[in-house]
């Protein structure tokens, strides 16, 4: 059996915390909720020194499509979003440009190979 990571979201998380406040028993609620007792402690340890915004998701996110312009619920300023957006897009080319490499390397390879083999009952190409 593999064991996946559950991802809770931010707004699951501050519901989590407001009836951790309210309930008698933390077990009990982690139970409800199917999240360990220390992970509670630990949500409730990083609002307390960041507020909403160090909840953040666990991971990497889901959708590896989502938007550029999506921010955390921290303050920041237009120039940090169009840095993270360029950085988000010079990355998607580099992966792209490596991509295309490979693939005009096997390409040429698959080439080189059939006008060396020239087996039986294909013509070479001569393209």
């Amino acid at each position: 059996m593999s064991k996946t990571k559950t991802r809770w979201t931010r707004e699951f998380k501050l519901r989590a915390l407001s009836r951790l406040e309210e309930t008698v028993s933390v077990a009990a609620l982690a139970a409800e909720l199917g999240v360990g007792r220390e992970r509670l402690y630990e949500w409730r340890r990083k609002y307390r020194s960041g507020g909403a915004a160090a909840l953040r998701e666990m991971g990497r996110p889901l959708n590896s499509s989502r938007r550029f312009d999506e921010v955390s619920a921290a303050p920041s300023s237009d120039a940090t979003v169009s840095e993270r957006r360029i950085a988000e897009l010079e990355r998607k080319i580099g992966q792209q440009q490596l991509d295309l490499d490979f693939f005009r390397a096997a390409l040429r390879h698959v080439r080189e190979r059939r006008l060396k083999t020239g087996e039986p009952g294909e013509t070479p190409s001569t393209r």
